[in-house]
């Protein structure tokens, strides 16, 4: 099996590959390297044979020209993620992710045997619909979808990735669409809530407060290790061809001052924890409903928090935190 996967020096591309190289598979990476670091993790996996890096910019129209035309999967990552960068590019984020998505569907199309393309779409796509009528929670995929006011920034990226999956359903190709929710582990932004809290804990005084934003809005986390799974089996599964599925942990269902709570235990310092201002735009609540994904895929998210923020914070205390190396933006 052949597999081709765009940004897969980021996040959860990298991780992706790095189960799929496991698994006996061949894989094509294509990155600009911008935001995935060709940190240690990827130049080990580089170093594989079955492994070929693309230092490609999916802006370009002939940015795939050079890839194959016998690849079994496509993984489509590359996108501009984040917080941060959405309110500081919002006509970036829509114009860019959708051209890089048709460039990736362009190549899809060219394909001798593909067996699947995998868009990874956003559970922010239900953040209208829960603040204009309300959310059923834990949220299935067939809730009726609204948007936010189009002026606001961060509605760029929903809009970009609703926009994304219309493109997957009439692109002629066969395809399923994962809504991720709050995926966390190593080699993330620090920009996400975990690995922020995480840094923000480590580089505290013991006598120093913790300042929490959003304390008593709730979330489940689902470690980047199931959420891979997910994604793998999710490609592989006939019955989850042409199907829109969540992709997350149902439970149990947390408030980020619980998440910070947790944070210090596994930091290790008596830190006090002060509740600040919410995020603008965030969500007060954001739960998926698994069953449909778990039915179709056969695969239940296992690891648990602690777990998840135990092997997350390792990470990070070596590779960034003690470290002046390299690392996913």
């Amino acid at each position: 099996m052949k597999a081709l996967i765009t940004g897969g020096a980021g996040f959860i591309g990298h991780h992706l590959a790095r189960r799929l190289l496991e698994s006996g598979h061949r894989v094509d990476i294509a990155d600009n390297f911008l935001r995935g670091a060709h940190d240690a993790d990827v130049t080990a996996l580089a170093a594989s044979p079955q492994v070929r890096l693309l230092h490609v910019d999916l802006l370009q129209p002939d940015a795939l020209d050079d890839a194959d035309a016998d690849y079994d999967f496509i993984f489509h990552f590359a996108a501009i993620v984040g917080v941060a960068h959405v309110l500081e590019r919002p006509q970036a984020v829509l114009l860019d992710n959708i051209t890089m998505l048709i460039r990736a569907l362009d190549c899809a199309r060219n394909q001798m045997r593909l067996k699947r393309f995998v868009f990874p779409s956003t559970s922010e796509v239900y953040a209208g619909t829960l603040e204009h009528f309300g959310l059923q929670l834990p949220t299935p995929e067939s809730t009726p979808i609204a948007l936010l006011d189009l002026a606001r920034p961060r509605t760029s990226y929903m809009l970009s990735k609703i926009y994304g999956e219309a493109l997957c359903q009439h692109a002629d190709v066969p395809f399923t669409i994962l809504r991720p929710h709050n995926v966390y582990g190593p080699r993330m932004g620090l920009s996400h809530v975990v690995p922020e809290l995480l840094e923000r804990a480590h580089r505290a005084r013991e006598d120093d407060e913790l300042e929490v934003f959003s304390i008593d809005h709730r979330r489940t986390f689902c470690y980047v290790d199931d959420a891979v799974a997910l994604f793998a089996r999710a490609a592989e599964a006939p019955a989850c061809e042409g199907e829109t599925l969540n992709l997350g942990m149902e439970g149990p269902e947390i408030t980020i001052g619980e998440l910070a709570s947790v944070v210090v235990d596994v930091v290790g310092k008596p830190l006090q924890i002060v509740a600040g201002p919410s995020t603008e735009g965030s969500a007060p609540r954001r739960c998926p409903d698994m069953s449909r994904t778990i039915t179709l895929t056969g695969y239940r998210p296992h690891v648990a928090l602690r777990e998840g923020v135990e092997r997350t914070y390792s990470w990070y205390r070596a590779n960034v935190f003690d470290s002046s190396g390299a690392y996913s933006r």
